[in-house]
This record gives C-alpha cells, structure tokens and sequence, in this order.
C-alpha cells in the first residue's frame, strides 16, 4: 500500500499561504499528516503539489504536481493513483486530527473486501470523506472519465468502480467524525484546531 498526501493548490480561502503548513500545538499539519500516513504504508507517502516550492516542505518525499492540473480534488486523487499500479492511500494535507488507527482500518478493510475504492462513512455534506480514503488501480480509468466530462465532484466516479465503506459506527471507534475529518482552510478553522487540540489533550 502506497501512500500520498494531498497537498492541493493556491489555497485562496486562506490568502494564498499553503495551509498545511500551518501549526497546530507547535508542529505543521503536514507533518503530522505525514507521519499518520506513514504509520501505515510501506514508504515515505508522495507529496501531491501544484505551488513550485512545494519540493522543499518536505525534502525527504518525494513531490509531483497534478497531472493533469486544474481539476481540484478530483484531479489530485487521479495523480495518486496513476502514479504506480499499487493502491493508494490518500489523505489531505489539512487534517491535523486524522488518527492512524482510522487509516490502518482503511488499509485493511480495501485490502479485505477486494474494493477499487474504500471510504469512510462521515457526518459532512457528502456522507463519505473522499480525502481520506483509499484507491486502487481501476479508479484511474473511471476517474479519467469523469475529468473529461467536467464532473469534477470528488465521489463522481463511484458509480464506476466497487466502492467499500467504513460505517459511520466504526469511524467513531476513533473518535467524532466532524473532529477526525476536520480541515483547516481559514485562519478562524486554525483557532479552532487549537483550541479542539487543547480540548482533546
């Protein structure tokens, strides 16, 4: 199982500062979203970023800008799974609160159920957490197709592929969802993560 970190683009809800670059008690977010996602894949996860500096955030993984560029999320998942054959792991570069027991029952439960696709179920707008899942191989396809049709919603592929889930029952094993998949976009979104992390420490 691979992993990669999706790091995204120009951050505008945040004034153009990359996000995951932010602290929340005292280490950035992309570490920690680093170190979760490492915890449970076989190497450093691929750093998916469009800003050019993006290779120095971390020296030590290795970088790629989207593949094909301005299809927002969509587009950073079809870079991680087109990058090697192997499934892959993905998880957004602002979620500071992304626990690696969430991600070790994601691993294991794609690789138990033959999945293309294994998502956890959350309480947000969409019902699943597409930035927190994992992909295999036959999603590139399903999702190339969808970014030539200019359906860019982030599950619009699933139709396309078999699609596993992690109950909302099992996700809150590790904790309340909306904390788990919480994501940093604006500077009010990083006073409360402080303050959350505060609560939960």
């Amino acid at each position: 199982m691979r992993g990669a970190v999706l790091a995204g683009g120009a951050a505008s809800r945040y004034g153009g500062a990359p996000k995951g670059l932010m602290t929340v008690a005292g280490r950035r977010i992309l570490d920690r979203v680093v170190e979760a996602v490492q915890s449970v894949t076989s190497a450093p996860p691929l750093l998916i970023a469009n800003v050019p500096a993006a290779s120095a955030w971390r020296p030590d993984l290795q970088t790629m800008p989207d593949t094909r560029p301005g299809f927002g999320s969509l587009g950073g998942i079809y870079t991680a799974v087109t990058a090697a054959p192997e499934p892959v792991l993905c998880v957004a570069w602002d979620m500071p609160f992304v626990p690696e027991g969430l991600l070790r029952a994601l691993v294991d439960g794609e690789a138990a159920g033959n999945y293309d696709a294994f998502l956890p179920e959350s309480s947000g707008r969409r019902g699943l957490e597409p930035l927190c899942a994992v992909y295999g191989p036959a999603c590139g396809p399903a999702i190339a197709r969808r970014l030539e049709a200019g359906d860019l919603k982030a599950i619009s592929f699933h139709a396309d592929v078999r699609v596993g889930i992690l109950s909302l029952a099992e996700v809150r094993a590790f904790g309340d969802p909306d904390e788990l998949f919480f994501n940093v976009n604006t500077p009010d979104d990083l006073e409360r993560a402080e303050a959350l992390w505060r609560r939960r420490a």
